[in-house]
């Protein structure tokens, strides 16, 4: 069991992954990233998967 934060605000997620809120919220939208919401609207996003797409993302550029 990891002892480390796994979910983040989006705007700690930005800040942390130095990934802007659109692309996080995107891969929200294609199912890449898991998120938990509150009346429709995206309150956290799991930092495993987000590490996964970012590392990802850099390989490709």
């Amino acid at each position: 069991m990891s002892l480390a934060k796994t979910w983040y605000s989006v705007a700690d997620a930005e800040s942390k992954f130095g990934v802007p809120k659109a692309l996080i919220l995107k891969w929200v939208d294609e199912g890449l990233v898991r998120c938990e919401q509150e009346d429709g609207t995206v309150v956290s996003v799991n930092g495993d998967d987000l590490e996964l797409k970012v590392d990802e993302y850099v390989k490709k550029g």
